[in-house]
């Protein structure tokens, strides 16, 4: 089971060295993701998913979802109340406008998702906004008293915080 691990580190350099110390300790560098504010240059760094940052998985499951649910009821109305004059191919008809409410849904809810920060990394913001970095790590649950260890041991003032990975 993967656990994910926040910190944050006042700068660039403190950041670098943790991630060099966590890489040398054979965590594997796709565990190790790293967000700053845009201004700050994290060259070398492995840099933040868009899924980490942004709301856009929920987002896109939502959108499929309510997307598919209502081109399914637009395919049932067609269906059950046809236009005069038209014969429809019902079964055809239910499932191409559910899963093209589906993929607009999915579409546009993932557009919008994108643009909204993720809810786990919100009290963290504030913080990011005036300059410091935050470094997540997803990584397995018996790693967890390593990586705290070389966290405070390269920033001892650091905040951790802890969720499902």
């Amino acid at each position: 089971m993967r656990r994910r691990l926040y910190c944050l580190l006042p700068d660039v350099a403190h950041c670098k060295h943790l991630v060099a110390a966590l890489r040398n300790c054979g965590l594997s560098k796709r565990y190790i993701r790293v967000l700053a504010r845009q201004d700050i240059s994290l060259e070398g760094l492995p840099k933040a998913y868009l899924t980490q940052r942004s709301e856009l998985a929920y987002g896109l499951k939502l959108g499929l979802g309510v997307g598919g649910v209502a081109g399914m009821m637009g395919g049932l109305l067609a269906v059950t109340f046809p236009p005069a004059g038209t014969t429809l191919a019902g079964g055809f008809l239910l499932l191409a406008t559910t899963l093209a409410g589906a993929g607009f849904g999915g579409l546009v809810s993932a557009l919008v998702a994108s643009g909204i920060p993720n809810d786990k990394i919100g009290p963290f913001n504030t913080r990011i906004f005036k300059g410091e970095i935050l470094v997540i790590l997803d990584i397995p649950t018996d790693c967890i008293p390593m990586a705290t260890q070389l966290i405070e041991g390269i920033y001892p003032n650091s905040d951790i915080g802890l969720t499902l990975a």
